[in-house]
């Protein structure tokens, strides 16, 4: 980790710059396997698996007997923390559920909003050295929730063109029964466009690799709706004297081992914990099995020494982190002053990786600054909220004048006269 000590606030938005990504070749690769889902359907979406995945797809369709076999390989403790990891999630997600409230704005105007589904929607979940099995949990528990009537599945097949038994397992328990092994970005194309096998969605989910990152990105501009715009995950630690090093050192290599291009930030008005947690996050990464990941990953990352702890809270609010650990026995208090972040895990028994499995928070959630704009994955994300109104006659008395002044001011005679031909017109 690069370490940068009392840097002054104009340097600020320079310092804290999310590794850049050259884009061109990608949106070129990217966009070429676009088209070529868009015009040549399932036969492209084989092709690519061919010349990516190295495996030779055939079509199937998966039956309850599948689940319970998908289940019979997974150990009992796995499957047990799945379903507890599932209650929990469940249990946040379902207050989320809005009720309709009834506003009168004037004597005889009814002003309300209606939460309605999404109808369809995909949902993208990365397999190979890492199948992301809780990332169905987050997305297809608050779909249920919100009443998606159907939810697609597709993620990258292995070797042997099988599903991993987790992924298999838990889209089961979630009553995911439209799967597809389908990765990378012709799996995006596929869902967004529609081939002969994949009918359309109308709003894409999920977590992936640039180039699933760049195909959802571009699948927008041609009108299908996506989660939010993402990037490499990452973490920002603020921490003081009161903190635990190794814990620190334990949630950043947590974010590292997710990939090269992830970021983890340490900022801290203590020395003394900057060169512990360093310290520590050398004798932790040694024992990784994704050790060589996180090792490049921590050539993007920062430790950065502050004078005070307020120069550190105005420090993240800029930083806008995906991932926020206030890893401080006064956490609560400067939970208060947060205005930017994803999602905020407060002292030093909570940790980011509590709520990328089971704490009951979601985990998909904003990166790349994009927590200054975006919320995380809710049941609001399958949700379409359309506002109705009704208006009684003596309503429009009451209205009309103040709708014709205005609609007049702007030069609109036509909006005017819809109100004068009911109010001035009637029989």
């Amino acid at each position: 980790m690069k370490r940068i000590n009392y840097p002054s606030r104009e340097s600020w938005s320079e310092l804290i710059k999310r590794p850049s990504l050259e884009n061109k070749l990608l949106i070129k690769t990217v966009g070429r396997i676009l088209q070529d889902v868009k015009k040549g359907g399932d036969a492209a979406v084989r092709r690519y698996t061919k010349k990516f995945d190295g495996v030779a797809l055939r079509s199937r369709t998966f039956k309850k007997r599948d689940f319970i076999s998908a289940e019979k390989m997974l150990s009992y403790d796995l499957v047990n923390a799945i379903k507890q990891a599932s209650e929990n999630i469940g249990k946040f997600h379902a207050v989320q559920k809005e009720t309709r409230n009834v506003v009168e704005t004037t004597k005889g105007v009814l002003c309300w909003r209606k939460s309605i589904p999404i109808e369809r929607v995909g949902i993208y979940i990365p397999g190979g050295s890492a199948p992301l099995f809780s990332s169905i949990l987050m997305l297809a528990i608050p779909a249920r929730l919100a009443g998606c009537k159907e939810i697609v599945l597709c993620t990258p097949p292995a070797n042997d063109g099988s599903i991993h038994p987790a992924i298999l397992f838990t889209a089961g328990l979630m009553g995911i029964s439209e799967i597809y092994s389908y990765g990378g970005a012709q799996a995006v194309a596929a869902m967004a466009y529609g081939t002969k096998k994949i009918k359309k969605v109308d709003k894409i989910f999920g977590p992936g690799n640039q180039y699933v990152t760049m195909a959802k990105q571009l699948v927008q501009l041609d009108g299908v709706a996506i989660d939010m715009p993402a990037g490499p995950s990452e973490v920002c630690v603020l921490a003081d004297s009161t903190s635990n090093p190794d814990f620190i050192a334990a949630d950043l290599l947590s974010q590292a081992e997710h990939g090269p291009d992830s970021q983890v930030v340490l900022i801290s008005n203590s020395k003394e914990v900057i060169e512990k947690t360093l310290h520590s996050i050398t004798s932790q990464l040694s024992l990784l099995e994704r050790k060589d990941i996180a090792e490049k990953a921590l050539e993007n990352s920062l430790a950065i020494l502050v004078h005070t702890m307020d120069d550190g809270i105005d420090l993240v609010n800029e930083y806008a982190a995906e991932h926020l650990i206030l890893a401080s026995d006064k956490a609560i208090e400067l939970a208060e002053r947060i205005e930017h972040a994803g999602s905020v895990f407060l002292g030093n028994y909570t940790p980011e990786s509590a709520g990328d499995y089971a704490s009951g928070t979601n985990h998909t959630l904003p990166t790349n600054g994009f927590a200054r704009a975006y919320s995380g994955v809710s049941v609001d994300s399958f949700i379409r909220k359309v506002t109705f109104q009704t208006i009684s006659q003596e309503g429009l008395q009451l209205l009309g004048k103040t709708v014709i002044t205005m609609a007049e001011a702007e030069g609109l005679d036509a909006h005017a006269n819809a109100i004068k031909i009911r109010i001035y017109n009637q029989s």
